[in-house]
């Protein structure tokens, strides 16, 4: 993974001829993103006598690492940063075996590279029902308690139909919306404390305070997971006397 020797005569791609060639697979990806990953030590690329950036085939092989870990393991970059040193000194391949312990499920929803990307996805009432399995009774309570919220135009996007599909899981072991109540107020409560710490991030002036602010929330949102699924577990075991 350690980019190989480049030859002076050789020029390399530019930041834009980049951005083009990874947007094919990571629509989000961004020039800040690109900036912001060479600022944190993930890649670095040779500069030109007049300074711009020149990234070696190696350079975008290694940025394409660094982003597909991200999406499809849910990973941090400082573990990512751990990962790639270690393969730069000959260590094993495998990034899901060495740190199994901090990637989320396949299953889990995908974080979006740049949290500026709106979801445009238009779903109807009727087509959330059916999806989700509910009746319209159940998708009122989950409206009620603030579980799942239309757009302005009546619309839901795609998270509102998974939280529908969850909450509908939970109703098989006996749980109401009204009951869910609680992690919708839960949820709020983590998004409050966490914006004290994102929000003056991302407002600097900084080019890449918003690439920053958004692999911090990435890497709070893994932790925040993490912490709440082993409270829970260790509360359930005090319940069944494990």
């Amino acid at each position: 993974m350690t980019a190989p020797g480049r030859s002076g005569d050789l020029a390399g791609a530019s930041i834009g001829s980049v951005l083009a060639q990874l947007r094919t697979d990571f629509p989000d990806v961004t020039i800040s993103k690109i900036r912001f990953l060479e600022s944190e030590g993930l890649v670095q690329p040779e500069r030109s006598a007049a300074g711009y950036r020149q990234f070696s085939p190696a350079d975008v092989q290694r940025l394409r690492y660094v982003l597909a870990a991200q999406r499809d393991h849910y990973l941090p970059l400082r573990v990512i940063k751990e990962h790639l040193d270690s393969l730069d000194r000959g260590g094993p391949e495998s990034l899901s075996e060495r740190h199994s312990e901090v990637s989320w499920p396949r299953s889990a929803p995908a974080w979006s590279e740049n949290l500026d990307t709106v979801d445009t996805t238009r779903v109807t009432q009727e087509e959330l029902l059916a999806v989700a399995g509910i009746g319209r009774a159940a998708l009122t309570e989950l409206e009620q308690f603030g579980l799942v919220r239309p757009g302005s135009a009546g619309f839901y996007d795609t998270d509102a139909v998974l939280v529908a599909k969850t909450a509908r899981a939970m109703t098989d072991f006996g749980l109401e919306p009204r009951h869910l109540r609680s992690f919708r107020a839960s949820a709020d409560r983590e998004v409050g404390l966490l914006a004290q710490i994102v929000t003056p991030m991302s407002r600097q002036r900084d080019p890449d305070a918003r690439a920053r602010a958004d692999e911090v929330v990435r890497e709070l949102a893994v932790l925040s997971l993490r912490l709440h699924a082993l409270l829970v577990k260790i509360g359930l075991r005090g319940v069944i006397g494990n």
